[in-house]
């Protein structure tokens, strides 16, 4: 391996991450840093993390009453004509109370953290969530009265929208502020081979978070790493670590003030699922197979009938316009039925906008030498086969769209692991075939997280990774994220 530059001892820190609490002295033992409290009120760190909370707030109480304002004028356009300076005045009174809790809430998340540590969409979902449920279950404490509870869930839904889409804006161009200044976090990655490769590549292709990964190195130069110390964080990215080594190197990055992270493997991402056995003479703990049901299914399920509805409500003259394209536009069908495998490998007919010429499937195989994608999957950046129309609604994945009524039939779920065709289901390996326990969805971790840049195996990882972590506020953050990633293009083709 090319060996990497390491940054010098000197390098300057990431203004947000918080600063290091301990001091190693000559002698090996910490010591804590006396300070009095005007001198850290002083500091340049204290300083910046002033600036980011005040900055952040400013983002949310923008996006807070933004969001209230959106819904009561949609809500005016829709049905009731009330005029915008009476919308505005209303928005203001429901945001004090809203913005308090919001405040309370997202701090309580960690929301405030520093740029390192601040969880991401997932949490910003869940804590609107449960703003909203507290100011329903407050108004209807209080006696407040009204004529339909659309002033909640519809906020809500604007709330996700705005909130995160703010937040993603402040944090890709505070990222850029801080590459410009020169600022970035240097990070150790432990571990060998191509996983280790891989976490270091993901961790560089970040645009909001800028990461610099100075150096992988193996178990045996970790010591010699320690003793220069010149990162800020630690990575552990080789699942073959014993328990004891890892506990050793987190006590060593806890007294030099470094932040350490955890790569997950598979197995410890299974692992998380384990559930105590009692009774049994040695300590037993049993995987169960990830599947939705329960609460949970009936959860997921209101949640793709309503999404799926209301978006084809909503989405019908664009539909229209689509389909109208098509027809004209090359002879064939107007909707292309792909025979998919679905939840447990049972085939379904996947309905998409048709993006090919008449007769395409049988040029498959002549252009199997031409496959440009990783592992089972099909996929040539210029496929001679595609119309022209039907490269545009590709490039912003409007060829999906029909996939709402495959979804109302409880084919497809909204969100979850992307279906394959036939051929490309036929030379999964055992081990990746367990991405079909659920239902197949039209947006996933996938499309999120690089598309078609990342290798098979990764992208087979994320649907574990989605199926082991579920939740609503998952899917929405998903569903939140599949927008900005489908109009920057990254990685379709």
């Amino acid at each position: 391996m090319t060996e990497k530059p390491r940054l010098p001892k000197s390098a300057p820190r990431d203004p947000f991450a918080a600063p290091p609490e301990l001091e190693v002295v000559a002698d090996g033992h910490d010591s804590r840093r006396r300070k009095t409290p005007l001198s850290f009120i002083l500091t340049m760190d204290a300083l910046r993390s002033a600036a980011r909370v005040a900055s952040l707030v400013v983002v949310d109480v923008v996006g807070i009453y933004l969001a209230i304002l959106i819904a009561l004028q949609s809500k005016s356009l829709l049905f009731d004509s009330v005029g915008f300076s009476a919308n505005a005045t209303q928005a203001y009174n429901y945001a004090v109370f809203a913005v308090l809790l919001t405040l309370l809430l997202f701090a309580r998340a960690g929301l405030y953290g520093d740029r390192g540590s601040r969880p991401g969409l997932g949490a910003v979902v869940s804590a609107l969530f449960s703003v909203a449920l507290v100011a329903l279950i407050y108004s209807l404490i209080v006696g407040r009265d009204f004529s339909s509870y659309y002033i909640f869930w519809g906020t809500l839904i604007f709330a996700v929208v705005v909130v995160g889409s703010l937040r993603a804006l402040y944090d890709r161009v505070s990222g850029r502020i801080l590459r410009a200044a020169g600022y970035r976090r240097s990070a150790l990655l432990v571990g060998i081979g191509g996983h280790a490769e891989a976490v270091a590549a993901a961790l560089g292709s970040g645009r909001a978070n800028p990461v610099e990964v100075v150096d992988i190195v193996g178990p045996a130069e970790l010591d010699a790493a320690f003793d220069e110390q010149y990162f800020d964080e630690l990575v552990i990215a080789d699942p073959g670590f014993s328990e004891q080594r890892v506990l050793e190197i987190v006590d060593r990055c806890h007294e030099r003030g470094v932040r350490v992270r955890v790569a997950p493997s598979t197995s410890e991402l299974l692992a998380r699922r384990a559930e105590f056995v009692p009774g049994s003479a040695v300590p037993l703990f049993e995987l169960r197979a990830p599947v939705f049901d329960g609460a949970d299914y009936a959860l997921k399920r209101f949640f793709d009938l309503t999404g799926a509805a209301l978006s084809l409500l909503i989405l019908s003259p664009l539909l229209l316009l689509i389909a109208l394209a098509v027809g004209f536009s090359s002879r064939g069908p107007v909707l292309f039925r792909s025979r998919r495998p679905g939840i447990a490998g049972v085939p379904f007919a996947c309905l998409k906008f048709r993006t090919m010429y008449e007769g395409a499937e049988l040029r498959q195989q002549e252009l199997e030498a031409e496959n440009e994608a990783d592992g089972p999957l099909f996929k040539i950046r210029r496929d001679p086969r595609i119309t022209p129309v039907g490269r545009l609604l590709r490039r912003f994945s409007l060829d999906e769209l029909p996939q709402l009524w495959t979804v109302l039939r409880g084919e497809m779920s909204i969100v979850g692991p992307r279906p394959l065709p036939q051929r490309d289901y036929a030379r999964l390996e055992d081990w990746h075939r367990r991405r079909y326990l659920v239902l197949p969805g039209m947006t996933g971790l996938w499309q999120v997280s690089g598309r078609s840049e990342l290798d098979f195996d990764d992208l087979v990882n994320l649907d574990f990774l989605y199926i082991e972590r579920w939740s609503l506020a998952l899917d929405l953050s998903i569903l939140v994220q599949t927008i900005p990633a489908v109009l920057r293009r990254r990685g379709a083709f």
